[in-house]
């Protein structure tokens, strides 16, 4: 009997808790105005941490150290620019706004859209704003305002880059900024500073141990002179420039029903699961958009009466090694966003 499909469903990270605001929105936006027009410059904090990753805490004892304003109650781009036209209605107009977001080529902005809304990607943010859900700038923003983001390889994206300028455009265009490097920020030798990453990947819980990660390494990036092993085996900064890792988990579901249970595949084994999603136009779809290889995933199937659950589970190894300068390697390369070697600026 026909398949019927009535969920084909791309779960790309599951965000079920939220920090309490530690400000309202409506706090964040009724805060003190000046009376006279004035040029300023403001951080936006868009995120909150979990587990140990401090990258937001850090980011903000950072900019705080300049300071400059910090506001660490808005998670979304839409309330970002009410914030904004908020300002603008005082007459203020911003220098440089500042904003700070997890970002990486799979999973798009931890930044959402509009409150409780979908992650930034180049297509959340198109429809939102094909379904006019997200504010337009009405002032505050002039020609020479800088637009800042502090989202790990989001210079990468330029297609996702150019839809955040048109959003923040008017009759006014600012310049845009966005690193195609990872932004490291309360680091051991400096305050921020910029790292270039290496991927490999394996099947989630399914790793076969550094020395075999270390020549996947070594085989995909074969001009590389890092100590891969190494880099590998230490997850913090130990010495001045040296590389090091972390990790995180891509899974991607998939919910399919039956008009009746007998129809349902039986997939005994991962190949069978793999050659049934490779079969899949939708499937196979999403697989290609994410570049993983199909057999880096931990496949595993599930059926409940007449639907068959496909999980797969991915982890993404990093290696990040810190940028230095040019000359010597006694210092960081200081993240200049006028610097086109270390941002793309449209």
């Amino acid at each position: 009997m026909k398949q019927i499909i009535v969920l084909l469903s791309f779960i790309l990270v599951n965000i079920g808790c939220k920090k309490p605001f530690s400000q309202s929105p409506e706090t964040a936006l009724a805060l003190p105005l000046e009376k006279k027009p004035t040029n300023g410059s403001v951080v936006f904090i868009a995120g909150f941490d979990e587990g140990t990753n401090a990258y937001y805490t850090k980011a903000k004892q950072y900019f705080e150290g300049q300071g400059i304003q910090v506001i660490d109650s808005l998670f979304s781009l839409n309330e970002i620019l009410t914030y904004i036209n908020h300002q603008a209605e005082n007459r203020i107009h911003f220098d440089e706004i500042h904003i700070v977001s997890h970002s990486n080529a799979w999973l798009g902005m931890s930044l959402k859209t509009i409150r409780n809304g979908e992650r930034i990607t180049l297509k959340t943010l198109q429809k939102t704003r094909a379904e006019n859900q997200i504010k337009d700038v009405q002032n505050g923003i002039t020609n020479d305002t800088k637009i800042i983001f502090h989202s790990c390889g989001l210079g990468e994206n330029q297609a996702l880059l150019q839809e955040l300028k048109d959003t923040f455009t008017t009759t006014k265009a600012p310049k845009v900024y966005a690193s195609t490097f990872f932004n490291v920020f309360g680091g051991k030798f400096a305050g921020h500073y910029l790292a270039k990453p290496y991927y490999t990947f394996y099947p989630t819980a399914e790793s076969k141990g550094p020395a075999h990660l270390a020549k996947e390494f070594k085989s995909t990036y074969p001009q590389t002179q890092i100590d891969w092993f190494t880099a590998i085996k230490t997850r913090r900064e130990t010495s001045l420039g040296e590389a090091y890792s972390f990790k995180f988990n891509i899974p991607v579901n998939w919910e399919f029903k039956f008009d009746n249970f007998s129809d349902i595949p039986v997939l005994k084994d991962k190949d069978a699961i793999m050659d049934w999603v490779s079969e899949s136009q939708e499937m196979a779809e999403v697989l290609f958009e994410l570049n993983i290889p199909i057999e880096k995933y931990r496949w595993k199937t599930e059926v409940r009466g007449r639907k068959l659950m496909i999980k797969g589970k991915t982890t993404v190894l990093c290696v990040l090694a810190p940028i230095l300068q040019d000359r010597g390697k006694g210092e960081y390369q200081k993240p200049r966003v006028e610097d086109p070697n270390l941002y793309q600026i449209l």
